[in-house]
């Protein structure tokens, strides 16, 4: 359950797009943009300010594709605002890895440790607290370097864009070469999940082999729920989701090619002044295990005195006059 903490935020922004786009599907056609007090107000201040924004773009631009270069623009203008961020997450989720790899030695005595069947609950959280520790004092966070924040600031903008379209007669009947921006489109959905599964690969470019399999999992948690939401939402959502996954295979590859070489040199100097700090070793795992081995023996011996001395009690009293 624990390795699975990391993907909830991811997940439940994710369902929230999802339920929030469903919502304000229901709420009426192109011609009656919602009043309600909460898509009322995410009309008002995010979705109609985009659709001005919007009509321009696609005014200036001109011809059929108009309305789609436009999302393309608002989505470039708003991943370069991001991109300082971004890079700085990843930056921090690198230096992480790094340090994580110089720390497996441990980690594998602890996590092998725990997948004993028989360990007692005492022995399970002494295990659990040298992990905390070992993190700890090495300056680790258990949380992992990356967070759900670009992904937050992002949500307005995805409801912006589709309530935008939706409610916006010019916007509606916009296509882009031939995709309609009002309704789902496959076509677009497998080139944001391509670009989605193209970025979680080079992510895993020059990691070691034992953090590569435990980071697996993410690799492939991302194109999946790109699927699902591209989906599950309009063509102008989905669009602006595609071309935000293929910046972010551009912004991989720098991470990959240009700040890895840099964090891992970073990293060899630091551990050169303060050297990976030693919490577990196989002599203090023994020994944590030794103490339960004993334990039913000394239990076996204390029983055994216990029933000699009720033995040699018994004596005495039939000894007795």
């Amino acid at each position: 359950m624990k390795k699975f903490r990391k993907y909830i935020g991811l997940i439940t922004v994710c369902l929230t797009v999802m339920l929030f786009v469903t919502a304000c599907a229901q709420n009426g056609g192109v011609n009656k943009p919602p009043t309600g007090f909460i898509y009322g107000s995410i009309y008002k201040f995010i979705g109609k300010p985009m659709q001005n924004i919007m009509l321009y773009f696609s005014n200036l631009i001109g011809g059929a594709n108009g309305a789609g270069w436009a999302i393309i623009i608002m989505t470039f203008v708003v991943r370069m605002i991001l991109l300082p961020l971004m890079l700085n997450q990843q930056k921090k989720s690198t230096n992480q890895q790094e340090k994580m790899a110089r720390l497996q030695p441990q980690m594998k005595l602890i996590q092998d440790t725990m997948k004993r069947k028989d360990l007692n609950q005492d022995q399970q959280m002494t295990l659990a607290g040298w992990q905390r520790e070992l993190y700890s004092k090495n300056h680790l966070s258990l949380t992992g370097g990356m967070g759900c924040l670009p992904l937050i600031i992002q949500f307005p903008i995805m409801i912006g864009i589709y309530d935008a379209v939706m409610y916006s007669k010019s916007l509606a009947s916009s296509s882009f070469f031939g995709i309609s921006l009002s309704s789902r489109s496959i076509s677009v959905t497998v080139f944001a999940t391509i670009f989605a599964f193209a970025q979680g690969y080079l992510s895993l470019v020059g990691i070691p082999k034992e953090q590569k399999k435990q980071m697996q999992s993410m690799m492939l948690m991302n194109p999946i729920m790109t699927l699902f939401i591209c989906l599950s939402v309009s063509g102008s959502v989905a669009l602006y989701w595609a071309a935000g996954n293929f910046f972010s295979v551009i912004q991989q590859l720098i991470v990959t090619y240009i700040i890895m070489p840099k964090v891992k040199k970073e990293v060899d100097e630091e551990l050169k002044r303060e050297p990976i700090t030693e919490v577990v070793t196989k002599e203090k795992v023994d020994e944590l295990l030794n103490v339960k081995k004993a334990s039913p023996a000394q239990s076996q011996q204390t029983k055994q005195l216990h029933e000699n001395l009720r033995n040699r009690n018994k004596g005495k009293q039939q000894r007795r006059p």
